[in-house]
């Protein structure tokens, strides 16, 4: 199993949920956080003072895949979510040594 984490643009979200749905994935984690990369943030002028806003909005994605479905679903994010422009995001992927279905104490595969 994978554990796949994606940092996106807020107005993306629905894109990269209906590539997802597209190939069969339905669950997932939606975060609302904040931060920066390379675009190091901007300046804003707010009642005629300047500030530097440091932290964007961004979206944290995060699902967890049977090891068949992870490289379709990295590629379903990538192609949903890019614009093409800085601070389009990260995905991240790591490998999940178990999981339970706290309902039914299913395991593993079964469980996601």
């Amino acid at each position: 199993m994978k554990k796949i984490e994606a940092i996106i643009k807020p107005f993306k979200l629905s894109d990269v949920k209906a590539a997802l749905n597209e190939i069969g994935i339905q669950g997932m984690t939606v975060t609302e956080v904040k931060g920066f990369g390379r675009q190091k943030g901007h300046t804003e002028i707010y009642r005629g003072s300047e500030y530097t806003v440091d932290f964007l909005p961004k979206i944290k994605i995060e699902t967890v895949l049977p090891d068949n479905l992870a490289d379709q679903a990295i590629q379903a994010i990538i192609r949903a979510a890019k614009t093409g422009k800085i601070g389009d995001g990260k995905v991240f992927v790591w490998p999940v040594a178990e999981a339970y279905r706290i309902r039914t104490d299913e395991r593993d595969d079964n469980a996601v």
